[in-house]
Parts: C-alpha cells; structure tokens; sequence
C-alpha cells in the first residue's frame, strides 16, 4: 500500500496507489500543497517544521504531504531502481515505479500545479521561480537518487526539471526543503508583513543592502550615520546605494541583468 502522511492542521494517511486513484486524499481546501516523492518521508517536514514555515503550516497556511517511492516498488523487496541500460555505474529509478508514483502524487491536483523533478541539469532556482511557484495551487516535487530517473518518465509526463546550483548532491530532499521554504514565505500570511519580502535581496534584481542594529557601537565599528539620521529620504537612498555596490562586486550576473533592465526601462 502507498501511503501519503501529511502534516500540519491535519495528520492523515489515505491510501494513494494504482487501483485506489479514484479515491481522493484529505487535503485543506485552498491551501498551497507540496507532495513529495521520495525514498526517505521521514527527512520531512525537517526544517521545515520549524520557525515560521513549521508555524505557518500548523496554522494551515500550507500543507505538506510525502509519498514513500519505495511503498510503489516492484517484487518482494518493493525494488525501485534497475542497472542502467548500455552499462555504466550506479542504477536508474525504474519508469514503471516512478509513474505510478507520479500518478498518485499528482492525483486531485488542480490548476496550476507543477510537476518538478530536482536534478542538476535542470533550470536553477531562483526568487523568480519562487514567486511562480507561490502563486500555483501547489506542487509535487521528484527527489532523486542514484544515477537519476528514467528519461522516458520525464518524456511521458512532461517534467520540468530544476537545479539548486551547479552542484551534485546524493538526493534532492535538501534541495526540496530549500525551495519549498523559499516558495512558502512567500504565500500570504506566512511571514506576517508583506513589505518584509520587498526589500530583501533579489526583490528588485539586487542583493539586499547591510542591515544594523543596537549597540550604536561595535568592537570600534558604528553604525552609518545616516541609519541614525532619521531622513527616511536620505536612509532609502544609501540602502539603494548600497544594494547596487553589494551587487555589482559580488555578482557582476545579476548586475548585468539589472542594468540592462535599467537601460530598457529609460528607453
């Protein structure tokens, strides 16, 4: 039996395999879901359950559902994984596992609902795809292991694949819980002051400028004057300074972009 264990306002374990799909699993009506595919369910909610996201998904602003891949395996050892064809190292997911994984994790979905797979030859994530992905109804996410997935399996169901960096790690539950936090501060509620997601780095296309606090004095470091000055005026501007310096040492890329939007904008 395939079992999806949800957490937040509601424990629930409904039964999500093959012939039951027509059964439809417990969810919070209008709230943003993440269901995760993976061989490791009790990796989650991880940090995910703590500070504002664990807050914010007790208080059921967001729900979170695992589907252990190894409950959808083949044989008496529920095998998920086979020799890779042609040869080589490692192993591959099967297809046959995988899609029945798949039609159970994206069983009930509706709307906008990405189906991502985390691999690293896939797109990087970024604020951008965060917002996107806030703005959907919810997602179900591939972690990987091994030597990948099966290609024909992205083929079949059209899955959109996205990279955490030009990295490799041993599974991608890490890189699902980083963008699941990123995605779910994002939702409405959850931080609990929208203007605290306009003016933090990558909002505007830039990094996000220093930030200070008491003592007004420091191993002999002081706060900038002008943070003390009380000109709000003045204050936005060293802020914006400050945030296009930062950008524009540490990472020339977004600059590029940033001024070329700049450009276009003045035109």
């Amino acid at each position: 039996m395939g079992l999806s264990k949800s957490h937040g306002r509601k424990s629930i374990s409904p039964t999500l395999v093959p012939r039951n799909l027509m059964e439809e699993p417990t969810v919070l009506s209008g709230v943003w879901t993440a269901r995760i595919i993976t061989l490791f369910p009790q990796a989650f909610p991880g940090v995910l359950g703590e500070s504002l996201t664990g807050k914010a998904l007790k208080d059921g602003l967001w729900q979170l559902e695992t589907l252990d891949l190894r409950q959808f395996g083949e044989g008496k050892h529920r095998n998920v994984d086979d020799t890779p064809a042609g040869g080589g190292a490692g192993m591959v997911l099967r297809p046959d596992v995988m899609g029945h994984a798949i039609e159970a994790g994206m069983h009930g979905a509706r709307g906008a609902w990405p189906l991502v797979y985390l691999s690293p030859r896939g797109r990087r994530f970024d604020q951008g795809m965060a917002r996107h992905l806030a703005g959907a109804q919810g997602i179900t996410m591939i972690c990987g292991r091994f030597e990948g997935l099966d290609e024909r399996v992205i083929e079949h169901y059209g899955i959109q694949e996205v990279s955490l960096g030009d990295f490799v790690m041993t599974g991608g539950e890490l890189a699902a819980q980083a963008m699941i936090d990123a995605t779910v501060r994002l939702l409405p509620g959850v931080l609990g002051n929208a203007e605290s997601t306009e003016h933090e780095s990558f909002s505007e296309g830039l990094l996000e400028h220093p930030q200070y606090t008491r003592p007004a004095e420091w191993q002999g470091r002081a706060i900038p004057e002008v943070l003390t000055s009380g000109h709000h005026g003045d204050i936005a501007a060293w802020r914006h300074r400050m945030s296009e310096e930062l950008t524009r040492i540490r990472r020339p890329d977004l600059w590029e972009v940033y001024r070329g939007d700049d450009d276009k904008s003045s035109e």
